[in-house]
């Protein structure tokens, strides 16, 4: 699953990764949560688009803008097949930038300790995603997306069964690809990114606020040296 993230690279480094020429100054965020814009990078026949999209896809023919009909998560194995998802799996995929995202383990008596996950070699990376567009009753249109996710690594599974798909720079052309790739060659990339280049590591509580945005959110607590 993922629920929180965070994106603070400078504008530069995320253009280097996407091998863009112009890209537009964004702030640092530490604490992206659903229903706020989450920047993605599409791909048409004119190039790499960067759009603001927001958290939580809403289907097409979907009525009601509802928060419970949003889905921030679409699970990688049956996305191309759900109805909600098939047609933005076919045609609208994205790239979401990230420096790391968190999960929350439980640590008993209803209590949750609040960890960050991010990769140990790549300091900012792509988690794979779909889009769509929604029209309200009244011609008002909405962009809005939803993170893949698949089966937890050998790390973070005991946190959490799901996980962010996350894919490597050489898999970015196939995934935007606006040609008619077909289904399984999609699919093949949505694996489980390996364990042992990534790092998991507490912090405090003050992350849990989603109005809470700033570097504090990220900075390792005492605990760590006693968990890992």
């Amino acid at each position: 699953m993922c629920a929180r993230f965070f994106l603070f690279s400078p504008d530069a480094e995320i253009m280097k990764l996407f091998h863009m020429v112009n890209f537009p100054r964004i702030a640092p965020r530490y604490n992206i949560a659903p229903s706020q814009p989450v920047l993605a990078i599409s791909h048409d026949h004119h190039g790499f688009n960067v759009s603001h999209f927001q958290w939580g896809l809403i289907p097409g023919w979907s009525k009601n803008l509802a928060p419970g009909h949003a889905m921030i998560n679409a699970r990688s194995e049956t996305a191309s097949t759900k109805p909600a998802f098939k047609n933005a799996f076919r045609y609208r995929r994205c790239l979401i930038p990230a420096n790391g995202f968190y999960e929350w383990k439980s640590t008993g008596n209803r209590s949750r300790q609040a960890m960050c996950i991010r990769l140990k070699d790549e300091p900012l990376f792509a988690m794979a995603g779909i889009w769509e567009q929604w029209q309200s009753p009244d011609g008002t249109e909405l962009e809005t997306c939803s993170v893949l996710t698949t089966a937890a690594n050998s790390l973070l599974e005991t946190i959490h069964p799901r996980m962010p798909v996350i894919l490597r720079p050489n898999q970015f052309g196939r995934w935007l690809s606006s040609e008619m790739t077909p289904t399984p060659q999609l699919e093949r990339l949505l694996q489980t990114f390996p364990a042992e280049e990534m790092q998991i590591f507490p912090v405090s509580s003050y992350v849990n606020k989603v109005t809470h945005d700033s570097p504090e959110c990220i900075v390792p607590t005492q605990e760590q040296k006693t968990l890992f």
